[in-house]
């Protein structure tokens, strides 16, 4: 049982000192706790017997002061490090997302990611703070407590504790139930999580569509389906309290009857029975937050059973221990030798026995129908994904044994996807430097033709971008991207349909200063325009997952085939719209 929350070992480990300081203030706050009512039955039969009582007053009031002093240390070493616990935590996670592989976060929603992120991390940090606190806190009282009333009345104390049993056994039949509603109701919030996450970044959509009374309704759905999986924990955690108060009420009822009865026949003073009473009701409270802490263990643990599934997900893309130095150069041949690919074991093949060479400092572009495989022939080069078989060289060796920071740092990528963050555009354009350069940013926008766009923002260069670039319009995106690209000083620049929403006349501007800037670098280039591609020292022409064709451009359209029958559907529509 909450196997879950062993992993937290190693933490605990780590904070073990603030650990031990924090039990030892629990220790002395105790037991200056359960020595007040042995002061107030001495001060209460003071008073039966006509003595003086200030000494007592005195006693306890120092007493309580002291326990009080160290309940605030106690807070500031367990409570404290439970959040420097939750932090290493967190970063941990952190960092281990990074490291996942693309395909992960192609399977799993952003939402559902954050909603791991906060509430889950939440849950777990509730465990290590307050949970683990009052666990040993009350743990400690509880037996310190048991062998004081033990002690003064072993009769009395059997009868206090005979309702014992029966609050054990709603405490294990509540945590089970808890367990389960509190994992359906993570698993909601990250449903509703996913849902605002994507309404805000495709909110562009919704308001073309006009659908946002569609979208208000079916978070409003989402939303009462978790309000009431949240109420149906609330209302099971509402039995706890009251239980346990009817349960320990009857300890209280046990102990006035059999107390008063041995009071009466003179056996117990007033002031032992007050004592005894004192210490009854210090019993009763471990016992009842006993349960309530059950109840944080148990989402504790649901939270962590669902943070380990991500925690156990394997890298995949990993270096090989084989691999260069990082001081490794790459001069910019590639090569894929019989290389096939699937993104699952039950999806078919998207590439299939692929062999060809592109020579250091050519510019080669790939073309061919949509769902042809392009751009997953191209993400095999930075090792975005692995092959399924076959092997991909760079230089002549197997990319597995170059290091993963030598080999993307020497590949610049365009891709079809622009990504901006929200950040000033040059620090956008500078992202994949450890160290800006000087005047590289005016460098880099003047070849992706985005200087000129630039002179009209209203700062320049440290204009603040909006979420995912949204600010700039598609075209200014897709130049953004190919500065960023090479901004890192590429050996091979991957360009993938990286101009389809550049108009022909700054396609061509681009491409004639991007022919300077990639002398002796390999280019690579996607594209569906012919425009774009027949410059190229050698075109690709990929069909169901093969290389079908392959020459100049000059050569592909003599030969009559795909290449050629794309060609002609270009130039016919380029006439129409002329005529148009």
């Amino acid at each position: 049982m909450f196997s879950n929350l062993f992993h937290l070992k190693k933490y605990f480990v780590r904070y073990k000192p603030s650990f031990v300081l924090g039990i030892i203030f629990i220790l002395i706050s105790n037991i200056g706790q359960v020595y007040i009512p042995q002061l107030m039955k001495q001060g209460i039969d003071a008073i039966a017997a006509n003595t003086s009582v200030l000494k007592f007053v005195i006693l306890i009031s120092v007493t309580s002061l002291i326990a009080g002093v160290f309940r605030f240390l106690i807070r500031q070493t367990i409570i404290v490090t439970s959040w420097k616990i939750a932090n290493d935590f967190r970063y941990d996670f952190w960092q281990h997302l990074q490291k996942l592989p693309l395909r992960f976060f192609q399977n799993n929603s952003t939402g559902n990611i954050m909603s791991h992120a906060t509430n889950d991390i939440n849950a777990v940090r509730s465990f290590v703070g307050p949970s683990v606190m009052y666990t040993i806190d009350n743990g400690i009282k509880f037996l310190m407590v048991l062998v004081i009333m033990i002690s003064m009345n072993p009769l009395l104390t059997f009868y206090a504790i005979i309702p014992s049993p029966f609050m054990s056994l709603m405490v294990y039949l509540l945590m089970n139930r808890v367990h389960v509603k509190y994992t359906k109701i993570q698993e909601k919030f990250s449903d509703l999580t996913s849902r605002a996450q994507e309404n805000f970044s495709g909110i562009r959509v919704v308001k073309s569509y006009v659908r946002e009374e569609y979208e208000i309704q079916n978070y409003k759905n989402e939303s009462n389906e978790y309000l009431k999986r949240k109420m149906d924990l609330v209302k099971l955690q509402a039995l706890f309290i009251p239980v346990f108060l009817v349960i320990a009420g009857l300890s209280f009822i046990i102990v006035l009857w059999a107390g008063g009865v041995q009071m009466i026949n003179g056996n117990f003073s007033i002031g032992e029975l007050v004592a005894f009473y004192a210490y009854l009701g210090m019993l009763i409270w471990p016992m009842i937050s006993f349960g309530w802490v059950a109840t944080m263990i148990q989402q504790a643990d649901a939270s962590m059973k669902r943070l380990l599934k991500i925690f156990n997900e394997p890298y995949e893309i990993i270096d090989s221990g084989k691999e260069e130095t990082k001081t490794h150069k790459i001069n910019g041949r590639v090569e894929f030798n019989n290389v096939s690919f699937r993104y699952a074991e039950n999806l078919p093949l998207v590439l299939n026995q692929v062999n060809l060479k592109i020579e250091s400092g050519q510019t080669v572009a790939f073309i061919g129908q949509t769902g042809t495989g392009k751009t997953s022939l191209i993400n095999l080069i930075p090792r975005l994904y692995d092959v399924t078989g076959g092997e991909v060289l760079i230089d002549g060796v197997n990319i597995k044994d170059v290091s993963l920071e030598t080999l993307r740092k020497n590949i610049g990528i365009v891709p079809q996807e622009n990504f901006l963050f929200s950040d000033t555009l040059a620090n956008n354009l500078i992202y994949g430097l450890n160290e800006p350069i000087e005047n590289l940013v005016e460098k880099v926008s003047d070849i992706a033709q985005l200087s000129k766009d630039v002179e009209g923002f209203p700062l320049g260069y440290e204009t603040i971008l909006g979420e995912r670039g949204i600010t700039l319009s598609g075209g200014q995106k897709q130049r953004s991207t190919l500065a960023r690209a090479l901004a890192i000083d590429p050996k091979i620049l991957i360009l993938d349909d990286s101009f389809s929403a550049v108009d022909t006349h700054t396609e061509e501007e681009i491409l004639k200063r991007l022919k300077d800037f990639m002398k002796n670098r390999t280019s690579i280039i996607i594209s569906h325009r012919i425009s774009t591609v027949k410059d190229s020292d050698n075109i690709f022409v990929l069909h169901e997952g093969k290389i079908a064709e392959e020459g100049t451009h000059e050569e592909l359209v003599e030969l009559g085939g795909i290449y050629a029958e794309l060609h002609t559907k270009q130039l016919l529509e380029e006439e129409l719209s002329v005529i148009n």
